[in-house]
């Protein structure tokens, strides 16, 4: 006779399951074969087998996508493309001075607009004297650089650079990037074509190397000789020595021509958040008050833990996010009747295409800090809630099945983030 809480199957004790263990995450997740052990298979409703997985998986990937191995209820079974891609899995370029990894529109084919490279440099690593055939917008995640870069009027800029400061650079202006003592930099660049390639820059070293020495010497006024030590192949990031004072390399750079009148940096903290709610806050910078960024513009949002980006979408353009910390997940609703929830992590981009609806959920226990960047001069969204309170309530309330209370306490006005 068994004991309260045990298994008795074909004469062999089965020791009780823990009750902290048996969670129903847990009892869908055991096989068929330790299901039909412990006598629970055959009173399982069709339903709950079909939420099994039995067969071989790869448990860090499907426990880090919980939406995407049980979709909601709400998500369509017709297919959507998916718009997340972890900077994890892009290959690493690794160099003396530091290392450069993107994520195009090869790795994430519904990106068409924006292309992003991650890139890391040493204290002393430089990112090579270059330039692009797409606009750079960058922003600063980690410690300090120096960028220079000269402008169409040929007057220099060089600038310093820290923790959540941006920069852009329009196409075809020459620029440069080093890392600062203590410890380097590492910055997310942002392309505004998502068919670009950092591997595609056009480099100093590069360009050197493919021009016969005769008409480098004439061109700069100088013997053959003196160019004899030319690289014979692209450098793109390499270690050199830490950078003197900024005024020194600012007056050096200068020289008769003087300071651009640009200012290609943003120093982002230094400006109020746009808007603050219990919920969190977010910062639009865009051409507005960035008047460099001509192509490209961003929201820094801060969603605190349980809060929610709201229902929204964008009219003017694509939404590429970056993910800098915390855990959120976000449902995209495409044409067609169809819908889609996936999850983020820190080092994940997501893509939203223009005009779709969506909203991003803080499932964390912090806060989830990401980047919402537009192909666009201009940022501009608009809320649900919003278009719905300035509906006629009558038609508002015959689409939803909704009484008049609950008309009246959708809010009025646009809230960004909503509390949790």
């Amino acid at each position: 006779m068994k004991k309260p809480g045990e298994f008795l199957v074909t004469g062999v004790e089965v020791k009780p399951i823990e009750r902290s263990r048996f969670t129903r995450r847990g009892f869908l997740g055991m096989g068929a074969a330790g299901l039909s052990i412990a006598g629970v298979l055959p009173h399982l409703s069709a339903s709950d087998r079909s939420r099994s997985d039995p067969g071989p998986g790869n448990a860090g990937l499907d426990s880090q996508n919980p939406e995407s191995m049980w979709p909601p209820s709400t998500d369509s079974k017709s297919l959507i493309p998916t718009f997340k891609y972890p900077f994890s899995l892009a290959n690493k370029r690794v160099y003396e001075g530091g290392w450069s990894r993107e994520v195009t529109v090869r790795e994430l084919p519904v990106s068409k607009s924006i292309a992003g490279v991650n890139m890391r440099l040493t204290a002393g690593g430089v990112r090579e004297l270059h330039w692009h055939t797409a606009g750079e917008w960058a922003i600063m995640l980690y410690g300090a650089a120096r960028i220079t870069a000269i402008d169409a009027d040929g007057k220099s800029f060089v600038a310093d650079v820290k923790k959540n400061d941006l920069w852009y650079f329009p196409s075809g202006i020459p620029h440069s990037i080093q890392g600062l003592e203590p410890d380097g930099a590492e910055f997310m660049l942002v392309f505004d074509d998502g068919d670009f390639s950092e591997a595609e820059t056009v480099l100093l070293s590069d360009s050197m190397a493919h021009i016969p020495r005769d008409v480098l010497a004439k061109n700069f006024g100088i013997g053959e000789k003196a160019l004899a030590d030319l690289p014979k192949q692209e450098l793109f990031i390499f270690q050199s020595g830490v950078p003197g004072p900024l005024e020194a390399d600012q007056k050096a750079a200068a020289g008769v021509s003087g300071k651009s009148a640009n200012d290609f940096a943003f120093r982002t903290m230094e400006k109020p958040p746009t808007q603050r709610t219990k919920g969190g806050e977010v910062r639009i910078v865009d051409s507005g008050i960035f008047t460099a960024s001509k192509t490209v513009a961003m929201a820094m949002v801060t969603v605190h833990p349980g809060g929610l980006r709201e229902l929204h979408w964008h009219p003017n353009a694509a939404e590429w996010q970056y993910y800098i910390s915390g855990e959120g997940r976000m449902t995209v609703v495409a044409t067609g009747n169809r819908a889609r929830t996936m999850n983020f992590q820190a080092g994940d981009v997501g893509y939203v295409e223009k005009t779709l609806l969506h909203y991003i959920e803080n499932t964390g226990d912090t806060d989830l800090v990401f980047l919402e960047i537009f192909k666009s001069s201009y940022y501009q969204d608009i809320s649900l809630s919003e278009w719905l309170a300035h509906t006629p309530p009558e038609l508002v309330m015959a689409h939803l099945h909704i009484d008049r209370t609950t008309f009246d306490a959708i809010p009025r006005t646009e809230t960004v983030i909503m509390a949790g």
